[in-house]
């Protein structure tokens, strides 16, 4: 029960800043498709896109550098402070962040097929 006390509001906190991932996380994928991938053959790109890579950049890396700015303070104010380990929290907080969007993209495939 110490543990769940100790863990609980940290876990709360980066499941909720998972959700608001979902939106850097699904841009990101969406460029990984259509450029680096695409290019290396294994998907095919968008066929309405014309405009290149700028207009890209010039979303996600403000989108990145804005969820960035709010996960690190806030998941360094939710760190347990007697016994975890720096490494164990922020691998598990980093795992805890993607779960809403494996979540959603499971969703995704089991409904569309």
């Amino acid at each position: 029960m110490d543990s769940v006390r100790r863990w609980g509001p940290s876990v709360a906190v980066h499941l909720i800043l998972g959700v608001v991932a979902i939106v850097p996380l699904w841009l990101s994928m969406m460029f990984a498709t259509n450029y680096p991938l695409a290019e290396l053959g294994l998907t095919s790109r968008e066929p309405t896109d014309n405009d290149g890579m700028l207009p890209w950049a010039m979303i996600l890396v403000p989108v990145w550098a804005v969820f960035l700015a709010l996960w690190l303070p806030v998941g360094a104010l939710a760190r347990p402070k007697a016994g975890v380990p720096g490494r164990r929290y922020w691998a598990v907080s980093s795992g805890l962040l993607l779960t809403p969007m494996v979540v959603l993209m499971t969703l995704f495939v089991l409904v569309d097929g």
